[in-house]
């Protein structure tokens, strides 16, 4: 399948996603923020119509598709100005490591819950000594008989307060080599041990951050997601599609602040002609749109090998991909600001706020130093410098 030009499946579900993003849009998603709610009636209604659990499996109430139609629901609901961050955590990481890896029992438990939005799950991998570097996390999983007990603490956790769960990234000893290995455990909410507290951040946006502790946490054997031994591919069957997400919701918002002005560019008028006429206005937006089509292409190309099932093509992809579409939204938010003016900073016409919105995407899941990083090294074959 040619991954420059969508099917028609493809288009007529943006279309039909575009459609449902427009009956929500900014304004529904900043009231809510205000209000320190969450989005529920607009992801009440993705679910209902398929979209949150399109890249499931069809055996357990998804859609049986994949991450290319998954970040397509994102990129789209972005664009209309109401992205949920949510999808990139529940279905996109948490669904699709327990589709790949977990057991019949907790794929029956999990997914067609998150499939039809009643359920959902955050996912915890960032500590506070352990950004980028995975190597260093501490949480620490041990075996006590027939369960396991996690200790440990976490950052930037999105949406644990509304989720049902947090699948859990933590260390095991191998008992051949002595050395610690990452595996992945289901942590309910409401488990003793696992305590939460909100950060306080600059950031507007209904889902909240919080930092977890994991105070000795007795987990039944079960809680374990796949083989204990598969450690680093179950990881990163988790955080490539995270990756490709990202890059949907950056693209998402670029479109969506892009949108708005070019619309303004096109009815302002400080002379005789609308400012869209003067190059310096026109060219720059031309750019940014430019920048943003460019970025979904190799985002595209990153979900079509995840779905195809190659991972080590999709890590690289989906990296680029993260790293195009972060530059290009934070260009496109920065230049329709601009293109504003003083009404860009304004409550009225809802830019300002993505200022800041945008930067998440050059920061998180993992910052654009790392991605060169990886680039140099796995691509270019450079040596490390640590």
């Amino acid at each position: 399948m040619a991954t420059t030009v969508e099917t028609e499946e493809h288009e007529a579900l943006r279309a039909a996603v575009a459609a449902l993003g427009q009956r929500y849009g900014r304004e529904y998603l900043a009231r809510v923020a205000r209000e320190g709610g969450h989005p529920d009636e607009l992801w009440a209604d993705a679910a209902k119509l398929g979209y949150l659990g399109v890249s499931l499996p069809e055996e357990y109430g998804g859609g049986g598709g994949g991450i290319a139609e998954l970040s397509i629901v994102l990129e789209e609901l972005g664009a209309a100005g109401c992205p949920l961050l949510m999808m990139v955590v529940s279905p996109a990481i948490c669904g699709t490591v327990i589709s790949r890896f977990g057991t019949d029992a907790q794929k029956q438990a999990w997914l067609p819950g998150l499939a039809d939005g009643s359920r959902t799950m955050a996912f915890g991998i960032t500590e506070p000594d352990a950004g980028s570097n995975s190597h260093r996390i501490t949480t620490t999983a041990r075996r006590d008989g027939d369960t396991w007990v996690l200790s440990g603490r976490k950052v930037f956790i999105s949406g644990v307060d509304i989720a049902d769960a947090t699948l859990i990234v933590g260390r095991t000893e191998d008992a051949r080599t002595g050395s610690l290995k990452p595996c992945l455990f289901i942590v309910p909410r409401d488990t003793p041990g696992f305590s939460r507290s909100v950060i306080d951040m600059e950031l507007h946006a209904a889902e909240k951050q919080f930092e977890l502790v994991l105070d000795e946490v007795r987990l039944p054997a079960e809680a374990l997601v796949g083989d204990e031994d598969a450690g680093l591919l179950q990881l990163f069957a988790g955080l490539n599609p995270e990756r490709i997400m990202t890059a949907a919701f950056a693209i998402g918002m670029g479109r969506y602040a892009l949108a708005k002005a070019v619309d303004y560019a096109k009815t302002r008028q400080v002379w005789k002609e609308a400012i869209g006429t003067h190059q310096a206005i026109a060219h720059p937006l031309a750019a940014a749109h430019i920048e943003l089509e460019l970025a979904r292409l190799m985002m595209q190309k990153a979900a079509h090998l995840y779905d195809a099932g190659d991972d080590m093509g999709a890590g690289e992809a989906a990296n680029m991909a993260k790293y195009a579409a972060a530059e290009a939204c934070v260009k496109a938010v920065d230049q329709s600001v601009h293109t504003l003016g003083g009404n860009g900073l304004t409550r009225e016409y809802g830019l300002a706020a993505l200022i800041t919105a945008s930067r998440v995407s050059r920061i998180a899941p993992v910052s654009r130093e790392m991605i060169l990083n990886f680039v140099s090294h796995q691509t270019l074959g450079l040596p490390k410098s640590y």
